[in-house]
């Protein structure tokens, strides 16, 4: 039967009694609307761990778009049998005034890496990232994080913060799980129409296609995509466009 913990306060009680007792812990940080490669990312944190730990929270303060924030799917029963049927054994579920009771007057901030690509787009997306996920840390006290390389800005930021902190665990980093056309796999995806569904692989193809990068983008705007950027960053090409409504982001190796 997975354990559901809701206020901070006994929830970094159970935490420490569990590293007490000599259980360690891998922890999984999402924002639920789980998919098969939040579920790659449990069972993964599963079989390396003695305990399992998921967190479901949609975090306001990485939204600059309220209407973005307000879209986010939010299926908290489903998401639950997902999680349990994945391998998790506690499922940390905190609302606002938990996580920040401080009411966000202290923040992770972070003046290089994260201006660029996402941060260039989406203002103060990654000072909600980081402080939440450091917020996050602090509570749950895991000895392995796991992240996704889909948000691969996302996955370096989180890894140098924890250096920069010197915070004693390890981010582990997990493969891009794609939809059998290639599309990478987001919460985001299920509110694609029928037709934006049936262009979202051409996305990928492009990115892998191996043209120059700024043929890139216009072969994408060419097919239908808004396109926020595409570039290259040492041995990746990252991309964000948008299809209607959604905004779809992706990265392959150059």
């Amino acid at each position: 039967m997975i354990e559901l913990l809701h206020a901070t306060s006994p929830a970094q009680a159970r935490f420490r009694q569990l590293s007490r007792d000599g259980h360690s812990i891998g922890f999984v940080p999402t924002m639920g609307a789980l998919h098969p490669g939040h579920l790659g990312l449990i069972e993964r944190a599963r079989a390396e761990n003695d305990r399992a730990v998921v967190s479901i929270y949609v975090n306001p303060t990485q939204y600059d778009d309220p209407d973005d924030l307000a879209n986010y799917p939010r299926p908290l029963e489903e998401d639950l049998q997902k999680a349990e049927s994945a391998g998790a054994d506690i499922v940390f579920l905190p609302k606002y005034d938990d996580i920040y009771a401080d009411a966000y007057r202290y923040r992770v901030t972070e003046r290089r890496f994260s201006r660029v690509l996402e941060g260039a787009h989406r203002a103060g997306h990654f000072d909600g990232v980081l402080t939440v996920v450091l917020k996050l840390f602090g509570i749950v006290r895991p000895e392995r994080a796991y992240f996704g390389e889909k948000d691969w800005q996302q996955l370096q930021l989180v890894r140098d913060m924890a250096r920069a902190f010197f915070l004693d665990l390890e981010i582990v980093s997990c493969p891009v799980v794609r939809e059998a056309d290639g599309l990478a796999m987001s919460s985001r995806n299920v509110r694609l129409t029928a037709e934006e569904r049936k262009l979202a692989p051409e996305f990928h193809r492009v990115l892998s296609s191996g043209m120059p990068v700024d043929e890139m983008e216009s072969a994408l705007e060419a097919t239908g995509f808004g396109v926020d950027y595409v570039e290259r960053h040492g041995d990746r090409i990252l991309g964000a466009v948008h299809l209607g409504s959604v905004r779809l982001i992706d990265n392959v190796e150059a």
